[in-house]
């Protein structure tokens, strides 16, 4: 089933010998696609489903799965009392106002009956779920969901639906192949798309109407870079998010928004220097699961941040304006030995092993000095740094207004983690209404072209901030929405 068909296959399936159509083409088989898919189909349209990919799922192969909603059967069985407008709220007071409101409020409309629904097809969120958050700046009301093995939880659920849609022949599914560009009619109306098969051969679909889910560009680090303007460090986003739907958005008179909206999250521990890197261990910087016993500094040796400061929010914004967006874990030998470990699973002497061992990230040092040289540190800053923050151990009057100070840093030798702030999705994204047509900078609709996903950038959904779920939960629903109706479709033709 996962094979590419023959384009003489294709061309039986698409109902139209030697020219193939559909009243539907999806491109992009992940969190957005195969709910469209699936909804489409069921209303009666056949859908020609396309990836570049050797196999179905996207992204949802490697998120983390994490959804929220409001007022779903889950909360009333649990007597949360919850509302769409709470949910509203939230998303827009987390993102100090960067979302869009049109695009928020359409997710947080529509997303209890997506999760509903979801469930009713076997999806099954952890015991304790919901909850109020974890990871991200907490929601008033716990409305934050996900199953036990993150996207692979949602991707088992789609992928056979889908599955049992291309056996009954209402979707026809083309992997391995890539959408080369979209075809316009003579008012700029998309009619549909030239696609380039395993063969290397290309050739056009005709299509009522299509539908781009494919995907962001983090997974490609050239576009990156040029997008954000910063260099990829995360191994971590799906490989198929390269920005090729963005791409073709714009070539047909779309246009890219949310550069404005470029966040970060509060640093990841890559012992390297050759990104995008995989991460090595996972340091414990929420205070409320492990109190600060180290200081943070930047390469100027300065504290940025108040290490004990509950939210994360207010961490991640902290870094996001700090040299490079890097900073250090600084310490001594005395709380390398008396604070629990900082990475996440590591004993003591799996901390000592790592310095032993060295490497970009684990650093130690004789003196502040030599750490300082090491690190790529200023040593005036950081021994500064260091000498106040002693001062506030020792009198209680932190200058950044630390609670938890109970060792100072003066026992050689000395050590310190290198953290460096990444991102694993698109912030910049293809601009659509509220009605996911895509539009061109004037507000006119590109006819006949919709976008949904990862390609309308996390900006919009999330602002200049990270909101617990308001990826993929807003993905499938606009994808369901889509499906069901908001994509009109002269079905039976």
């Amino acid at each position: 089933m996962n094979a590419a068909p023959t384009l003489a296959e294709e061309d039986r399936s698409a109902g139209v010998p030697g020219s193939p159509r559909c009243d539907l083409l999806i491109v992009g088989a992940g969190s957005a696609g195969l709910p469209a898919a699936i909804f489409a189909a069921r209303r009666g349209a056949h859908v020609v489903l396309i990836d570049h990919a050797d196999r179905i799922g996207g992204s949802l192969w490697v998120a983390t799965g994490q959804m929220s909603a409001a007022g779903t059967r889950l909360q009333r069985e649990k007597g949360i009392e919850d509302h769409p407008d709470l949910h509203f709220e939230d998303v827009m007071r987390i993102s100090r106002g960067t979302a869009n409101p049109g695009l928020v409020r359409r997710a947080v409309d529509n997303a209890a009956a997506t999760f509903d629904w979801l469930m009713d097809e076997g999806f099954e969120p952890l015991p304790d779920h919901p909850v109020n958050g974890f990871g991200h700046e907490p929601y008033r009301l716990p409305r934050y969901y996900w199953g036990r093995d993150g996207g692979i939880s949602i991707k088992d659920v789609l992928v056979p639906i889908v599955e049992e849609l291309i056996e009954q022949g209402a979707v026809t599914l083309w992997l391995n192949h890539t959408v080369t560009a979209l075809v316009q009619d003579g008012d700029g109306t998309i009619t549909g798309a030239s696609v380039r098969g395993p063969d290397g051969r290309v050739r056009e679909i005709d299509a009522q109407a299509v539908l781009l889910t494919c995907g962001g560009y983090a997974g490609d680090p050239a576009e990156f870079a040029r997008r954000n303007g910063v260099p990829q460090y995360n191994a971590a986003p799906w490989h198929g998010s390269r920005g090729a739907g963005l791409a073709l958005g714009e070539s047909v008179g779309g246009y890219a928004r949310g550069a404005e909206n470029l966040f970060c999250n509060f640093g990841t521990l890559f012992n390297t220097d050759n990104f995008p890197a995989h991460a090595v261990g996972r340091v414990e910087h929420f205070p409320e699961r492990r109190a600060p016993w180290e200081i943070y500094v930047n390469a100027n040796g300065q504290r940025f941040v108040r290490e004990d400061l509950d939210s994360v929010d207010a961490r991640e914004m902290a870094l996001f304006h700090q040299p490079g967006q890097r900073y250090w874990i600084v310490f001594d030998h005395r709380i390398l030995n008396e604070a629990p470990p900082i990475v996440v699973g590591w004993t003591r002497e799996q901390m000592l092993t790592a310095f032993e061992e060295g490497g970009p990230s684990f650093l130690t040092g004789d003196t502040i000095a030599d750490l300082a040289g090491k690190a790529g540190i200023d040593a005036d800053g950081l021994a500064r740094a260091i000498e106040g923050f002693n001062y506030g151990v020792k009198t209680g009057k932190d200058f950044l207004g630390r609670r938890h100070r109970p060792l100072p840093i003066e026992q050689s030798p000395f050590h310190a983690i290198r953290m460096q702030a990444s991102s694993i999705s698109s912030s910049i994204g293809l601009a659509v209404d509220e009605e996911l047509r895509v539009i061109r900078s004037d507000g006119t609709p590109v006819g006949n072209l919709y976008a949904a996903g990862e390609i309308l950038g996390s900006s919009q959904t999330m602002g200049k901030a990270a909101c617990g779920g308001m990826m993929v939960t807003p993905a499938m629903t606009f994808g369901r929405l889509l499906g069901d109706h908001l994509i009109p479709l002269e079905l039976g033709r």
